[in-house]
């Protein structure tokens, strides 16, 4: 018996940002995979199987819930924000590809959530409200060359931008690198909004300049 492979967004952290289609799958589920602050989000109850692991280990992660899936389970993998926005929705079809036959009888849905980037935004105002672009300014699964790339070039296009995972211990240096690109190129005008833990009580966010609408620069931590 084959089961089924869900990937959810569980939005950007408040119980009253998941979307009730995520809620309905929360339910269903028979297990529950994904990164331990995520998945400690899920209440638990009986014959429901939580499965956290580490960062770093999405493929790992993948596998394990597509062979569940597989065996007939319900399963959920969760994510922050959007599954498909830096998350799992992308490792889930990254492994999918390795070995298509061994998970073909899989049914794979993926339901959206609202991002920290969103939810950000949303509180100062309308920073979004014009074209704009998403950069990870982690290092872990590209090298630093490329990002600095895109920076440029999201800059020659006049972007407003949205950063995630600018800073950890192991890479304190990237975000001070971005700043340096972005002063270089005259960027000292474009109001910069700081987020953390958006929608939680431990939330960070300063309210935006009255009036203020266009090229920001929205830069969401790492909860």
């Amino acid at each position: 018996m084959t089961g089924c492979l869900t990937i959810a967004g569980l939005g950007p952290g408040s119980p009253d940002q998941i979307t009730p289609a995520v809620e309905q799958a929360i339910a269903a589920a028979t297990d529950v995979v994904g990164y331990i602050p995520y998945v400690a989000r899920i209440a638990p109850r009986d014959e429901l199987v939580l499965h956290p692991s580490d960062n770093r280990v999405e493929a790992d992660r993948a596998r394990h819930a597509l062979d569940m899936a597989a065996a007939g389970r319900r399963v959920l993998v969760v994510s922050s924000g959007d599954p498909g926005v830096f998350a799992m929705a992308a490792a889930v079809y990254e492994v999918l590809e390795t070995d298509p036959a061994r998970w073909q009888d899989v049914d794979i849905t993926v339901l959206p959530g609202v991002t920290a980037m969103l939810a950000a935004a949303a509180r100062v105002g309308a920073p979004l409200g014009h074209d704009f672009c998403v950069i990870n300014l982690s290092d872990n699964l590209k090298p630093w060359a490329l990002i600095e790339q895109r920076l440029q070039l999201a800059l020659q296009a006049d972007f407003a931008m949205a950063f995630y995972n600018p800073r950890s211990k192991s890479r304190p240096e990237g975000f001070e690198k971005t700043m340096q690109i972005l002063k270089s190129c005259g960027e000292g005008k474009r109001p910069v909004i700081f987020a953390r833990a958006v929608s939680t009580p431990d939330e960070s966010t300063p309210p935006a300049p009255p009036k203020k609408r266009g090229r920001f620069k929205v830069i969401k931590k790492r909860r």
